[in-house]
């Protein structure tokens, strides 16, 4: 027996970032809290309405990001989203990642109107798809914004930002899938193109969108940003 390290039966300590859950189904807050603590993930809080949702990030100032569902009670409405812009106003170091049914995309641009990173918006679906859930909640939890395939294919056909006309049909499937997430060596494997070639759409991006000369990371955000507010009108 190893006297130095824990026993077999004891949990390996938690890595990763400190994640509060809102969701009022028992069976999926609890099955995913289960899933991602097995990924590395540290479940602060398991809540299942929006008023305990606050309270817990109130409680737990270590907080890295809520994952939250839009619909929660008492009427199933807007309960979630509302939440969120909260602590995104009130507590700019939490991420939050929105989990949603269906594919509701103004959510999206609600959302980012109380900032600019540390924002995600999936479908629950995804939830089945653990290593890639969990990939996301992490690069939202890093800063990153994340939105889900779905939504983005529907802000896109209704996206009237005159910028983003300007846009190539290669640049908009770049920017489609760079707010999903991805890194350029990320994009490039999806379009089966180099990762110089994406360098170089990038580029283009972001003198079309006029994003100046600020650090790259955080003109990848912005352009991701002025995709999903050119939805806002939604």
């Amino acid at each position: 027996m190893n006297m130095h390290g824990p026993s077999e039966h004891e949990p390996a300590p938690a890595q990763g970032p400190r994640v509060i859950i809102a969701e009022d189904s028992v069976l999926l807050r609890e099955g995913m809290a289960l899933l991602l603590q097995e990924s590395g993930v540290h479940i602060l809080d398991q809540v299942g309405d929006a008023r305990a949702l606050l309270e817990s990030v109130a409680t737990h100032p270590q907080t890295d990001l809520c994952l939250i569902d839009i619909r929660m009670p008492p009427t199933y409405s807007e309960e979630g989203i509302e939440a969120a812009v909260h602590i995104r106003r009130q507590h700019p170091q939490v991420a939050v990642l929105l989990l949603s049914q269906h594919v509701v995309s103004r959510y999206a641009a609600d959302l980012l109107g109380a900032g600019s990173t540390k924002v995600g918006y999936l479908l629950k679906d995804r939830i089945a798809h653990i290593e890639e859930f969990s990939a996301t909640l992490r690069r939202v939890a890093d800063g990153g914004a994340a939105i889900d395939p779905e939504v983005i294919t529907q802000l896109l056909s209704r996206n009237r930002d005159h910028a983003l006309q300007n846009l190539t049909p290669r640049e908009n499937e770049v920017l489609q899938i760079m707010a999903q997430g991805l890194n350029n060596a990320g994009i490039a494997t999806e379009l089966t193109i180099t990762e110089r070639a994406v360098e170089k759409h990038i580029r283009s991006i972001f003198t079309k969108l006029d994003l100046g000369q600020d650090e790259h990371e955080h003109r990848r955000v912005q352009a991701v940003l002025h995709f999903l507010r050119g939805a806002h009108h939604l």
